[in-house]
């Protein structure tokens, strides 16, 4: 009968394992009425016999075996060179086709194969009528025969094969990631005892400094592994609120990372109760900060505040009166002739010409009249928002971040745990087809 669905000739030689076969036959061995596999005789140059067997896709690599080698342990368990088989199933067939060269005449009737399987081997027991051998088989792959054999094209395999191997090795897995996860640790804690929080930048900016403008910082380098840069800025707001806008500058890349941040702080007493809330000190951090010549660019403002306000500000003739209100509109009284005039601001009432005016610079004795009003401001104030001057910014590069090396080893765990339980589903569909698989059935 003609032979289909093949991918060696008779006569082809391919090396297996360093021994160079010959394929002296081709069977087609058919179970039922649709399932069909191909097992391949082959022969080294000595004589000895070999044997590869392929269904859907999948090899193995057979070589016979002694009968006393083989010892049964149970009806389910048997042994073969100190190693424990299970028996998967018996399966009944019969030669649909053959090619080739054989030693004996082909029997024709019904043949009984019985496997036993230990992961990637496999025992067969091929009975036929008061004939028993028997054949240790070895999963080999479909990549190893065609490049054994020189074979432009493999069947594609389809299913789980009865002694493919799982598609990842669980035990040099276990091995690669302790070794791998010990040379974190170890990298971890070299990098986390040689460094300790270094303070980069600190410095006081005064918000009259930096208004409308940015401040260039000092630079400062930074060297070793890639970590955060805490940033630390503390305002004494009262009531009030404050905002700094911070860029750190990587002066050997130009890269800039931006950040604004706000303080705020307001407390008070309401239906019996104190309340507070917000703070006048903030703490962020810029995270993955690599080594490198770096400055900063800084800029804030404040809650603008309402000028001082005060009253009673005498020349010291007793001829004048001044007071301003809180929005900065002076008010001066000729105390002799009892008449007030309004003024914007003490620059203008300098630059009054008129008999007030005159008599202002006259009765105070200089012409600096906006300076003395500022200054009677200043030393009544109790404005906590005007006496804000300041904003405090310390910048510290923190030890290398535990973060990543704990996201590391938890994904090192999770492929583990996939891995492990993607082997489970693995075996229990490569011994769906058995009637004695050790796993549980619904």
């Amino acid at each position: 009968m003609p032979t289909e669905n093949v991918v060696l000739d008779v006569g082809q030689k391919g090396k297996i394992e360093g021994v160079e076969y010959t394929v002296v036959a081709i069977t087609v061995r058919k179970y039922g009425n649709s399932i069909f596999w191909r097992e391949y005789s082959l022969k080294d140059s000595k004589g000895n016999d070999a044997f590869l067997s392929e269904s859907d896709g999948h090899w193995v690599f057979l070589l016979s075996m002694h009968p006393d080698d083989f010892k049964s342990k149970s009806s389910k368990l048997a042994s073969y060179v100190g190693r424990t088989y299970r028996w998967y199933e018996n399966t009944p067939c019969s030669i649909d086709a053959a090619a080739g060269f054989f030693d004996e005449h082909l029997d024709f009737s019904i043949a009984t194969y019985k496997e036993y399987v230990n992961g990637t081997r496999m025992i067969s027991q091929e009975k036929v009528g008061k004939k028993n051998q028997y054949f240790y088989g070895v999963h080999i792959s479909k990549y190893d025969i065609k490049r054994a054999f020189k074979i432009a094209h493999m069947p594609y395999y389809t299913g789980v094969g009865i002694v493919q191997p799982y598609y990842f090795d669980i035990k040099q897995a276990v091995n690669i990631f302790c070794i791998a996860a010990l040379m974190i640790c170890l990298f971890q804690l070299y990098v986390y005892t040689s460094r300790t929080n270094e303070t980069v930048f600190e410095q006081s900016i005064n918000f009259a400094d930096i208004k409308d403008k940015e401040l260039v910082s000092k630079s400062f380098t930074l060297s070793g592994g890639s970590a955060p840069l805490k940033v630390n800025a503390f305002s004494a707001v009262d009531n009030s609120w404050a905002n700094v806008q911070l860029s750190l500058v990587n002066e050997n890349t130009n890269e800039v990372v931006y950040t604004s941040k706000d303080i705020e702080q307001y407390h008070g007493y309401e239906d019996g109760e104190s309340w507070s809330e917000g703070s006048q000190s903030e703490n962020f951090n810029l995270c993955g900060v690599s080594s490198g010549k770096y400055h900063f660019l800084i800029s804030a403002e404040k809650e603008g505040a309402l000028l001082p306000a005060f009253s009673g500000l005498q020349s010291p003739d007793s001829k004048v009166l001044i007071s301003r209100d809180k929005s900065g509109i002076l008010d001066v009284t000729d105390i002799y002739k009892a008449q007030s005039t309004t003024f914007i601001d003490g620059k203008t009432l300098e630059k009054d010409t008129t008999e007030l005016g005159k008599l202002v610079k006259a009765s105070f004795g200089t012409s600096k009249i906006d300076s003395l009003i500022n200054a009677e401001g200043l030393r009544l104030t109790t404005d906590v928002i005007a006496s804000n001057n300041d904003v405090k910014i310390k910048a510290t590069w923190l030890p290398v971040s535990f973060w990543n090396f704990g996201f590391i080893l938890f994904i090192m765990v999770a492929l583990f745990v996939a891995m492990w339980i993607g082997r489970h589903f693995f075996n229990v569909n490569k011994w769906k087809n058995s009637s004695n698989t050790p796993y549980a059935t619904s």
